[in-house]
């Protein structure tokens, strides 16, 4: 199943995209989830390609307004589907938003790619970059692939709010001790534990690659 439905890509049929209102809430339902879950706004990039990157310009710059922009958005041989319905929402102007396409797109074709970047703009955004991939068509390839890489580390830098931090082993309980243990593959090293000290110092020498 498709996103929404398309008519075509010119510019008169990108104009009825029946299911995109809804597949829209979905989208925003599964920012909100991981920001409930304790992501902030600014550590999610919305990404897709063709009808799914277009989907994901379309959603990222119409989310709620009231907390940061995305940390980015990645358009991958998309587009901006239903141009009347799209109103950047006050505040996310400047989302970095990064749109790679090949110059001989045909089904995308490169001029729509262009005047998606012209239609954003004009409605507000300031921080849209448009890449061109010579003669690659509806697809990606590895400078793509390593182009978006660099962007995703560009708006994704080390946060230390987002690093997992591991309960220390002597804090945690025999069941979460022997549930790391079998996790971790290390059952046979626990044969014959009797004493918590043992499984904590199981854990402990595993995590320090003592093993």
């Amino acid at each position: 199943p498709s996103w929404y439905d398309i008519v075509g890509l010119d510019k008169r049929s990108n104009e009825f995209c029946e299911g995109i209102d809804a597949s829209q809430e979905r989208l925003m339902e599964l920012v909100k989830g991981e920001m409930d879950v304790g992501i902030a706004r600014n550590r999610i990039v919305l990404a897709g390609f063709s009808q799914g990157g277009a989907l994901s310009l379309y959603t990222g710059m119409q989310l709620p307004a009231g907390t940061p922009p995305l940390a980015g958005i990645v358009v991958m041989s998309g587009y901006l589907p239903h141009e009347s319905g799209f109103k950047i929402t006050k505040g996310l102007e400047d989302t970095p938003i990064w749109h790679g396409h090949g110059s001989v797109d045909p089904l995308v074709k490169m001029n729509m790619a262009k005047e998606s970047v012209e239609k954003v703009k004009e409605r507000g955004a300031t921080n849209y970059t448009l890449k061109t991939y010579a003669g690659l068509a509806h697809s990606v390839n590895p400078q793509e692939v390593s182009d978006v890489l660099a962007f995703l580390q560009t708006v994704l830098p080390p946060d230390e709010s987002c690093r997992i931090k591991l309960k220390d082993p002597s804090e945690m309980s025999i069941k979460e001790l022997k549930g790391a243990i079998a996790k971790a593959g290390l059952g046979r090293k626990a044969l014959g534990f009797s004493e918590k000290r043992e499984f904590i110092d199981l854990v402990r020498d595993y995590r320090l690659g003592k093993l």
